[in-house]
């Protein structure tokens, strides 16, 4: 007798169907699993059998062979513990096939016979969901993130007996409706140990700030060690508004399949440090697992001290800021993970770091600031959309903000224009960024499309420049000699600053502007 139980593995961003056979056949005893599964599975041999007989149910004592379809399919992971227990109760006669019409098993076992949670749950449903399976029975820690899946019966278990006793028609186990995520259930982090706040000056900067997380464009921070570039950059998860439910899915997703599910639902900011290698920031592995640039997606990746990150990372940056997407291939498979981000990077302008600073003499010869500044090549820095220098302020600027009595004597009812301290408190640049957002999101009626990643169609389709904003970025075009590239991110650009200005139309200005972001 040859059963058959359903059972699904994540596989990249998807997942795929698995179909479990199990026949058992005269012999010595002899348990078998073919069907090219990974030394994870092999090893679930061991966990079945014990799974089986410590609660309470007998192991059978024939030849038995589990396969694993498609057998082409290299299978990862430990979550077809549990199909796999059943297909043997089934074929040895403990179960009844009829009792499996549309359910799919998913679980790792353990010894004793409980159900251990696994990875990547949601691609999972995905795919039981569009091949018409109904009911999921999975570990009950996998609930939380299973249920924003619509349209199927969840039956959390915590025992393979109980899983036994349901199939049995003895003890049923109650379905979990599932709950969509939306915006009220959308929990992030309140507190935050740095804002913009906490950032003394550096308005223009703080401006560059407000502009890449309002349109999604990409930042690049250059000055001298101790002007404040990573301080700007560490407030921008205080800055960051909560994502859709669909982006908040997408996230879960991500994270699931790295092997790291997060807490809350908030845009991920990544830094990863100098030293990452090339699979850890682009993906791949064994199995292949999303890297830095997936997990953060719809969220920002930071990279602190550009220069420092190896030639071969920087460069595979290239596709994805491109694309937001990265196609990783391997000799068995290929997979694409989704990686729209924001890259926001700081860099010295030398070795030393005080190339063209006031505050101390530059020490590196002319060819090791040159080697230096190349690292950074330039395609890479074609797709940054705002590139500034950071300068560095002095102890002067920090010490006037102790000054108790320059405090009180401030007129809190003074007028706040675009250059103003003011202008650039931690609420006014997050009202600011939200509303810039509510505006894209109603001009392109989706929640995921910005400024910063609109296509060369959209941006014909979409923004409208007026004969004297075109006249002037023809002049600008011939006299800096844009590529087509930068021709276009500036146009994307003055959207966005147009956007925060509440105008319809892309003016004069608002291309200067966007001309001086890309002068550094």
């Amino acid at each position: 007798m040859i059963t058959k139980v359903y059972s699904a593995i994540p596989y990249g961003y998807n997942g795929k169907l698995i179909e479990i056979e199990a026949s058992l056949t005269k012999g010595l005893p002899f348990f078998n699993i073919v069907g090219m599964g990974d030394k994870t599975i092999i090893e679930s041999k061991d966990r079945v059998r014990n799974a089986i007989q410590n609660s309470d149910l007998s192991f059978p004592t024939h030849k038995i062979t589990v396969n694993l379809a498609p057998a082409n399919l290299v299978k990862t992971g430990s979550t077809l513990d549990l199909s796999i227990a059943i297909s043997i109760l089934i074929a040895s006669k403990q179960l009844s096939p009829q009792d499996l019409k549309q359910k799919l098993f998913i679980g790792e076992l353990s010894l004793s016979g409980e159900v251990r949670p696994v990875y990547g749950v949601i691609n999972i449903l995905e795919v039981a969901k569009a091949t018409g399976f109904s009911e999921i029975f999975l570990p009950s820690e996998n609930l939380a993130s299973a249920a924003s899946i619509q349209g199927i019966q969840l039956f959390p278990i915590k025992t393979l007996k109980q899983v036994f006793l349901h199939l049995k028609h003895q003890i049923l186990i109650s379905p979990i409706t599932s709950i969509p995520l939306t915006q009220s259930s959308i929990q992030t982090p309140q507190d935050f140990n740095i804002t913009l706040d906490n950032v003394y000056g550096l308005n223009f900067a703080k401006r560059a700030l407000l502009l890449a997380l309002a349109g999604h464009h990409n930042l690049l921070l250059t000055g001298p060690p101790g002007s404040g570039k990573t301080l700007l950059a560490k407030t921008i998860p205080s800055l960051l508004p909560p994502p859709s439910p669909q982006e908040a899915l997408a996230i879960t997703k991500i994270n699931e399949l790295s092997h790291s599910p997060s807490t809350y639902l908030a845009r991920p900011f990544r830094s990863p440090h100098h030293s990452c290698s090339s699979c850890a920031i682009i993906g791949g592995g064994n199995p292949i697992i999303p890297g830095e640039i997936s997990l953060a997606h719809f969220g920002v990746l930071f990279l602190d001290e550009l220069p420092e990150f190896s030639h071969q990372v920087l460069e595979a940056l290239r596709q994805p800021l491109e694309d937001r997407q990265i196609t990783i291939s391997r000799a068995n498979e290929k997979v694409t993970f989704p990686a729209d981000f924001i890259l926001v990077a700081t860099m010295n302008p030398c070795p030393c770091g005080f190339y063209g600073s006031q505050i101390r003499e530059c020490t590196c010869t002319a060819s090791q600031i040159q080697k230096y500044q190349k690292k950074i090549s330039g395609p890479i820095l074609d797709r940054i959309d705002i590139k500034i220098h950071v300068p560095y302020l002095g102890n002067q600027k920090v010490l006037e903000n102790f000054n108790i009595q320059k405090k009180c004597t401030q007129e809190p009812s003074a007028p706040v224009h675009k250059n103003s301290i003011q202008f650039y408190t931690h609420d006014v640049v997050k009202n600011s960024i939200e509303k810039a957002l509510r505006i894209q999101e109603s001009r392109y009626h989706t929640t995921n499309l910005y400024n910063g990643n609109l296509s060369s169609s959209q941006l014909s389709k979409f923004v409208h420049l007026s004969p004297a904003s075109q006249k002037h970025l023809e002049l600008a075009s011939e006299n800096l000699h844009l590529s087509t590239r930068a021709l276009f991110k500036i146009i994307r650009l003055s959207r966005t600053i147009a956007d925060l200005d509440s105008s319809p139309e892309i003016k004069v200005q608002h291309i200067s502007e966007a001309i001086s972001f890309n002068q550094t």
